[in-house]
């Protein structure tokens, strides 16, 4: 095992700022790694970009000798899901099948955003194919392991599989990713770093292929919560700026008791437990809740929900082509394409309404806190040869995280689990446009619990 390779942001920015490292060092530590024969680069990413990434950081730098630091996020690497386009890039999603698409004219607003901030384009990270699953497995690029107990092969988590994978072994210092049912969240919880799902409005999709266009949302895995508020703030088009802490002495941490606490692996129920303690010890205020939207959301999406029949949308044109599909994708969407319009229709209806009860209730609470996935990541070579433990490992995957993109709130994952130990996440869930409330919060957590247990990787 080798200490974590995972930097914060700030550090690396004061590092750039004093002369003690530069962009190009940078990059070049973080192609070095993706170039390791023994390490998960080749899984991890599906292109990268490296001359194009050594020359921006090489600009970068004489900029910064100038004194023309656009951001925090100048001259740091950043990897991209393989859904974003990139001028000049085949968008492929994780697919064989968008092969044959054109290279593309420009590039994403999300990702235009971050090279306008002076962030350096490392690569396009691996990811489920068409982004639908949470577990992360791609039978056409590989499947990068969790950077836990490498040896034993465990999943990433999905569908932004490579983008975890990609901050937690030091490839890129933060990732830009997709969250359509939990698709940032999870990786960032399995993976031991953090993740955050915005609103949905708050950042531009437009340039990533579609998943579920009513439930994708575009965010940030980054080392910590502090991290994920600036990459947001870019990604959302504001200036960036310090987010400050909330104050914890008297905060209300709303603890649903409905079916997300149930049925645990032992890791996830005590790490959860021993966090709810030192946030107490800590002056927070924890208050049990039920809260009947997500009941009413899990029965609602119980049939697969809204993602299958958007994606049948998307992809009945290559229905035919079964053999070129990820089974196990090709078996959710085609789920879509049974569903009849007025049952869409109704679906959409039920939702808009839960949304809107659920911003109504407020609950009288800062934010709601629950684990993000109730599994620590299983082994990837029992999912890939069972369909029904792979269904059932992503049904599991998906219980907590899913029901805030059905209700279009927005919540952050941050790492909860002990030093060396395998990684377990927190989740911060606030209503639509809580984002900086839930980013604060997030920050008084992180603080609060004092995490200082590194992701370890194995080589």
């Amino acid at each position: 095992m080798v200490e974590s390779l995972v930097t914060p942001l700030a550090a690396l920015e004061r590092a750039l700022a004093e002369g003690r490292t530069t962009s190009r060092k940078l990059v070049e530590e973080a192609l070095a790694r993706i170039a390791d024969a023994n390490g998960e680069g080749g899984r991890t990413f599906t292109k990268v970009h490296a001359q194009g990434a050594l020359a921006a950081a090489e600009a970068s730098d004489r900029l910064r000798k100038e004194g023309v630091v656009p951001s925090p996020l100048a001259g740091l690497p950043v990897s991209i899901k393989d859904l974003f386009d990139i001028a000049g890039d085949v968008t492929t999603a994780g697919s064989k099948i968008l092969r044959e698409r054109p290279p593309a004219a420009a590039d994403a607003p999300a990702v235009a955003r971050l090279r306008a901030a002076g962030a350096v384009v490392i690569g396009r990270s691996n990811m489920t194919e068409f982004a639908f699953s949470g577990i992360g497995i791609n039978p056409h690029y590989g499947t990068p392991a969790n950077p836990y107990d490498r040896g034993s092969r465990r999943i990433p988590g999905g569908s932004s599989s490579g983008a975890a994978v990609s901050v937690s072994d030091g490839m890129a210092a933060f990732a830009l990713g997709t969250d359509t049912g939990g698709s940032v969240r999870i990786p960032a919880a399995l993976c031991g770093i953090a993740g955050f799902k915005p609103t949905t409005a708050r950042v531009p999709r437009e340039g990533a292929f579609p998943l579920s266009r009513t439930l994708d949302s575009v965010g940030p895995l980054a080392p910590t919560v502090a991290c994920c508020a600036t990459v947001f703030q870019v990604l959302a088009g504001e200036v960036p700026r310090v987010l400050g802490a909330a104050a914890l002495p008297g905060m209300r941490l709303g603890v649903p008791k409905n079916h997300m606490l149930a049925d645990l692996d032992v890791e996830v129920g005590e790490a959860f437990e021993s966090a709810l303690q030192r946030l107490s010890r800590r002056g927070a205020k924890l208050v049990d809740l039920q809260v009947p939207e997500f009941d009413e959301a899990a029965r609602a999406s119980a049939g697969g929900g809204i993602s299958p029949p958007e994606a049948y949308a998307v992809h009945r044109r290559w229905i035919e082509r079964e053999q070129d599909f990820d089974p196990r994708v090709l078996e959710r969407i085609l789920r879509g394409g049974s569903v009849l319009a007025p049952d869409y229709i109704a679906l959409l209806a039920t939702r808009e309404a839960l949304m809107k009860r659920f911003v109504r209730a407020s609950y009288g609470v800062d934010a709601l806190i629950m684990p993000t996935v109730p599994r620590i990541a299983p082994r990837i070579e029992g999912l890939e040869r069972s369909p029904e433990s792979f269904r059932l490992a992503n049904g599991n995957m998906l219980r907590n995280t899913n029901l805030i993109n059905f209700l279009d709130g927005c919540a952050l994952s941050l790492p909860i689990h002990p030093p060396r130990a395998a990684p377990v996440g927190l989740m911060v869930v606030g209503f639509a446009g809580d984002d900086e409330r839930v980013l604060s919060v997030g920050l008084a957590i992180e603080t609060a619990l004092a995490y200082q247990g590194p992701v370890l990787v194995s080589t």
